[in-house]
């Protein structure tokens, strides 16, 4: 049975146990529920990067700051098939394509990102985007072009998200959520730890993914991966403790869904990785980069994965493969719309001390 009405203080009761306690719990869980020595290997694709007009504090591609990531248009169909066919054949069961964008806007752009759909589908990998706000029209034709799941974190807690990003709001991620919950895509959620949130707000992000109905398919938990220039480019990085105790604690809370140990795993020994695979954590992202982060070797993956025994999980385990949709045949067509996303207009002091720093 399924708990959706975890509280917040139950949860800080389970982060904050004795840590064999805790993992104790967590790895007989995760034995309940999945093979303990299968881990998905998923590959992220950033299609078009930098130029993001959202203001999000902790991230290197929105336009207002000024930081090393190179920009680039969306990327061609044939090059994502390339990108996929390399992933595919060292190991890798899903791609996962980001585009910097604050919402998806109907057009040719759109239309290139669902035969980038397609055509990975057809190579018998599972597909995941994550481009932004969608409107339910645009979460069906996402479904129809074979799109396994969709991507759209929560962050935080909706009281600290207020002092992440000021340009979109907390009930709009929720609500793109809900428009992905009305197709068969699975939704893949979940946060960053270590932009200044106290442990309360880590809390309050697992009780908003746990009372979802059904509970997000995979929660992805980033470790903040500062970049100069961003308002958080001078926070201290979070304690590899404090990653294991969250993996742990989501596992529990949320027993059947994909942990994936996301951003951050450059500065995580393999001691440390391999304490969250036993509390837990049953996915990574392999490459060299998490869209614009650094992220481990592939070749070092396999490495560590022969060292644990662990084995790359198969595509479509969870869910079986969806069917792929011609565009010429498609049920839902281009609408035009233009939804209006929310804009909150509160500023926050950091935020707008980096966007001052960039001009100058």
């Amino acid at each position: 049975m399924i708990k959706h009405n975890w509280t917040k203080e139950e949860i800080l009761a389970i982060y904050n146990k004795p840590m064999m306690e805790l993992l104790y719990e967590a790895a007989s869980v995760h034995r309940e529920h999945h093979n303990p020595n299968q881990v998905q290997v998923s590959t992220l694709l950033s299609i078009k990067t930098g130029g993001c007009p959202e203001d999000c504090g902790y991230c290197p591609q929105a336009a207002r700051y000024h930081t090393d990531i190179e920009g680039n248009d969306l990327m061609s169909v044939p090059h994502v098939k390339a990108q996929a066919l390399r992933a595919k054949a060292s190991g890798s069961s899903r791609v996962c394509m980001g585009a910097a964008w604050r919402n998806v806007k109907d057009g040719e752009e759109f239309d290139q990102v669902l035969e980038m759909v397609r055509t990975i589908n057809k190579l018998d990998m599972e597909v995941c985007c994550t481009l932004g706000m969608i409107t339910e029209n645009q979460a069906q034709r996402l479904a129809e072009a074979g799109l396994y799941a969709y991507n759209h974190n929560l962050d935080t807690s909706e009281d600290y998200y207020k002092d992440v990003i000021s340009t979109r709001a907390y009930q709009d991620r929720l609500a793109t959520i809900g428009n992905v919950r009305k197709t068969n895509v699975t939704v893949c959620s979940g946060g960053i730890i270590g932009m200044g949130e106290a442990v309360e707000d880590r809390a309050g992000m697992l009780v908003a993914l746990a009372s979802l109905s059904p509970q997000p398919e995979s929660v992805p938990i980033n470790a903040l991966v500062p970049v100069e220039g961003t308002p958080m480019g001078e926070i201290e990085k979070v304690s590899i403790w404090e990653m294991i105790r969250m993996v742990a604690t989501t596992r529990i809370v949320m027993p059947q869904t994909q942990v994936r140990l996301s951003a951050g795993r450059t500065e995580m020994s393999r001691e440390g990785q391999a304490m969250c695979f036993f509390a837990g954590a049953n996915s990574i992202f392999a490459g060299d980069k998490l869209l614009t982060t650094p992220n481990p070797d592939v070749n070092e993956d396999m490495k560590m994965f022969e060292l644990l025994g662990l084995q790359p999980m198969k595509p479509f385990v969870k869910k079986a493969q969806p069917e792929t949709v011609e565009a010429q045949y498609s049920q839902y067509k281009e609408q035009g719309e233009k939804p209006k996303w929310t804009r909150p207009g509160h500023t926050i002091d950091r935020n707008e001390a980096a966007k001052a720093k960039a001009k100058l």
